[in-house]
């Protein structure tokens, strides 16, 4: 049985009245989305880095007026979540993509703050568009370059972006002899839900197979998967490494988590629609694991169900199933203390980052509503209802 991370137990009960939420819904917390700010807000404050929200693990814009207000800008792994950025959330933007097409480019210079290519051949690709804008007196963001450190620490395969073979990044031998002036920043990424310890390592890595490129850039992009917000998180190591490496090399640093910024922030409601008696009785949600939270099955991991344990802990047995036809369609299994009853309602907790991003309509499934759930007037608002025209414009 796939594990469950030990993060998704930190999360608290609703404080709103789940019965009234009408499902299936995605409801983010804003006092616990601010808590997660703050932590991020002290960290930029004492480390001298510069915290950018990633918007691949977390892009709901509703909350931009909020988190803007503790972050220096966002960052966009391609052209829709460039101009989102650019749109919505109005400050700094990097841009990262593993290619890049010329149309694309011509509409993000004109926004972007900082652009990561992933290899020297898209940095001479296009090069001459941004010496062009610059030469014409209009904005060119500035030029970095993505970088594979060849260190790796993280478990599932699907989220290794360091293995020697990985497409993402630039190996030190390949960039021996390219000419990578005017380059101002240097990019890496090898993180996936970890300590401050892993940064140190991999930090080493990098300062020992690109000395030259380190010395000749402004700014260091390290990336994200920094479990930041997480209880336990080692931010004083965090802290010290960052400034040991500012110290040391005298550039800007930038970080740029997604799920530290939502970690434990937001709850997806469902609710029972049948119970079928297969050799574990099967309770069928309105809601999917494929559809709507596919980091389950990709990573995979067991999401956490208040009020819900492991099989055998509780008296009653059931593995819970998706709407969708997909034979694999299937969460996990969990115990209750009670017989589930239909149109009982089910609370997943940590289902904000890397959730909406990732949903699909595969079957004609209905999007889970997006919801806000704000502690100072104490109430949950739909800020978004999707209905079969959202299903219908995806198709041709």
């Amino acid at each position: 049985m796939a594990p469950t991370p030990p993060h998704v137990f930190e999360q608290p009960a609703p404080a709103f009245d789940v019965s009234s939420v009408e499902t299936p819904a995605y409801v983010v917390d804003l006092g616990l989305l601010k808590r997660n700010l703050e932590k991020l807000a002290d960290v930029q404050q004492r480390s001298g880095a510069r915290i950018l929200l990633a918007l691949k693990g977390f892009s709901m814009f509703s909350t931009f007026d909020l988190v803007r207000q503790y972050l220096h800008g966002c960052c966009a792994s391609g052209i829709h979540e460039a101009l989102l950025g650019h749109e919505e959330f109005r400050k700094e933007l990097h841009v990262y993509a593993p290619a890049f097409k010329d149309a694309e480019m011509r509409e993000i210079i004109p926004i972007a703050h900082h652009i990561s290519f992933n290899s020297p051949g898209q940095w001479r690709r296009f090069r001459p568009m941004l010496d062009a804008a610059r030469a014409a007196g209009l904005h060119a963001p500035s030029p970095g370059i993505r970088v594979n450190p060849e260190h790796s620490e993280v478990e599932v395969s699907l989220y290794d972006p360091c293995s020697p073979s990985c497409r993402l990044g630039t190996r030190d031998e390949s960039i021996e002899n390219e000419d990578l002036s005017g380059l101002e920043g240097l990019h890496f990424h090898a993180l996936c839900e970890q300590d401050s310890d892993v940064l140190e390592r991999t930090l080493a890595a990098v300062e020992r197979r690109f000395p030259k490129l380190l010395a000749q850039v402004k700014w260091v992009n390290m990336g994200g998967g920094h479990h930041i917000t997480r209880n336990g998180y080692d931010v004083e190591r965090l802290v010290r490494v960052i400034r040991s490496f500012r110290e040391r090399w005298g550039k800007e640093v930038y970080l740029e988590p997604g799920e530290a910024v939502a970690l434990n922030t937001g709850y997806l409601i469902a609710s029972v629609q049948d119970i079928v008696p297969t050799d574990i009785p099967t309770a069928i949600l309105d809601t999917s694991a494929t559809a709507h939270m596919p980091d389950t099955l990709e990573m995979p991991y067991r999401p956490h169900i208040l009020g819900a344990e492991l099989p055998g802990v509780l008296p009653h047995h059931y593995r819970l199933g998706g709407l969708t036809c997909l034979a694999g369609d299937v969460i996990n299994e969990y115990s209750f203390a009670e017989p589930l009853q239909l149109g009982q309602k089910l609370v997943f907790t940590d289902m904000a980052h890397y959730t909406m991003v990732k949903t699909s309509t595969f079957n004609g499934v209905p999007h889970p509503d997006i919801d806000l759930y704000d502690p100072a007037v104490g109430e949950v608002r739909v800020i978004r209802r999707f209905g079969y025209e959202d299903f219908k414009r995806k198709l041709s």
